[in-house]
């Protein structure tokens, strides 16, 4: 069916196809996050425990709003562990790290999806697609927070 909601078509494509990158990064950060919880031990195991569940169950909710967006603008939402693979910039780990390689790890990943959440936002602003621009708004500041969280732990 056709997508009439006052955003050109090749705009509207443009920009799903941005936000299917976000989903990728958001689902294999949540993905790692609630790994890194599961398997945390040490001195900080309580707080980073508690803490990797805040952000694993924030970033839950994020990943359905970013696929939800995905097929408001008409596109189909991508939802495989190959795709995500194919799709997202996190930087994936096959061990389990100690706490602080995690923290570092998770860190990093919040700043990759800063930068894919800019991204989304320009291709947004370009389209004049102001439901995704503040919905990629929105992800960036609380990626920086968070980021800003675990670079304060280090």
């Amino acid at each position: 069916m056709n997508v009439n909601i006052g955003i050109k078509e090749q705009d509207r494509l443009a920009i799903g196809e941005q936000l299917k990158h976000l989903l990728a990064d958001t689902y294999t950060l949540y993905l790692q996050t609630h790994n890194f919880h599961w398997n945390v031990t040490g001195s900080q195991f309580r707080e980073l425990h508690l803490m990797f569940e805040e952000h694993y169950i924030e970033l839950a909710t994020a990943v359905d709003e970013i696929a939800e967006r995905i097929r408001t603008l008409g596109l189909i939402a991508p939802g495989t562990y190959q795709a995500f693979i194919k799709l997202s910039a996190i930087v994936q780990v096959d061990t389990v790290p100690n706490a602080t390689d995690m923290v570092e790890l998770l860190l990093s990943a919040h700043e990759q999806v800063v930068k894919t959440c800019r991204k989304v936002l320009l291709s947004a602003q370009d389209g004049g697609d102001e439901s995704s621009a503040a919905l990629a708004s929105d992800r960036t500041r609380e990626h920086e927070k968070t980021a800003w969280m675990l670079r304060s732990m280090l």
